[in-house]
């Protein structure tokens, strides 16, 4: 059997350079407020000068506002990603839980089938990655081979079946399962 095929784990989306990018502009307003204040003390500078670092200073200050609102707000989306993430896993965990016994059965037939098309152990795990709809790049660094080894194996599984490609590939284990949704009265 191939590896589980697992998501990777939530990243902090960057937070630490943002953070620090908001930390020293708010420092620069410090510096630039200590500093007009002191000029203003001492009465050493223009009008003009103290105009033009209040300006500085306030474009510090909404810079990092801005930022600091934006962190937030990521914040808020990556816990709700994860909460999502969590959801999604829970209900997938109790499908799988719910159909093991089907789940149990439905391996076995594949592997019976893999087994009466001759698949080698290599073509057999291809094959379930195919069928569990990875590329075939996401296939080769999974199985860390190169991308036209995977190409290979799957023209071979392809050939050995008597299939056209991926599709006809899923098609033959999946058609079955799929059936229609029952009728309901009065429908035609």
């Amino acid at each position: 059997m191939p590896p589980e095929v697992s998501p990777p784990p939530p990243s902090s989306g960057g937070w630490r350079p943002q953070l620090g990018f908001a930390l020293a502009l708010l420092g620069i307003t410090a510096l630039l407020a200590l500093d007009l204040i002191t000029d203003r003390a001492l009465r050493q500078v223009g009008a003009a000068h103290l105009v033009v670092e209040s300006l500085a200073a306030l474009m510090a200050l909404l810079t990092a506002a801005w930022v600091l609102s934006k962190l937030r707000r990521q914040k808020g989306e990556v816990l709700r990603l994860r909460r999502d993430l969590a959801r999604s896993q829970a209900n997938a965990e109790r499908w799988r839980s719910e159909a093991s016994e089907l789940l149990r059965g439905l391996s076995g037939a594949i592997d019976q089938q893999f087994g009466r098309w001759d698949l080698s152990p290599a073509e057999r795990d291809v094959a379930l990655l195919l069928l569990k709809g990875l590329s075939t790049r996401d296939i080769a660094a999974l199985r860390q081979t190169r991308e036209a080894t995977v190409r290979q194996q799957a023209q071979g599984i392809y050939r050995k079946a008597d299939l056209e490609g991926r599709a006809e590939l899923a098609a033959f284990f999946l058609e079955d399962l799929l059936a229609p949704p029952p009728r309901q009265e009065g429908q035609a």
